[in-house]
């Protein structure tokens, strides 16, 4: 999967269960990214997704994602 496509799926994918079942990914709080990373990511493409918005939120890189989201409520 290319980088662009991933990022794209950040912000249009939607949390199927749990607290925050049916936000996006890119508005899930740190803390709830936190909790995966002890406890486990799911596996598949999701928990890719959840990893990699935990690397995102952790290095301050939430930026990235402006341009995608505004392209995708504009």
């Amino acid at each position: 999967m290319k980088s662009e496509e991933v990022l794209q799926d950040l912000v249009s994918t939607k949390m199927p269960f749990g607290k925050y079942k049916d936000s996006f990914i890119c508005n899930l709080p740190e803390a709830y990214l936190v909790w995966f990373h002890r406890q486990g990511f799911p596996a598949g493409k999701l928990g890719m997704l959840l990893a990699t918005m935990y690397e995102i939120k952790l290095n301050g890189l939430e930026y990235l994602l402006h341009p995608l989201r505004n392209k995708n409520t504009g």
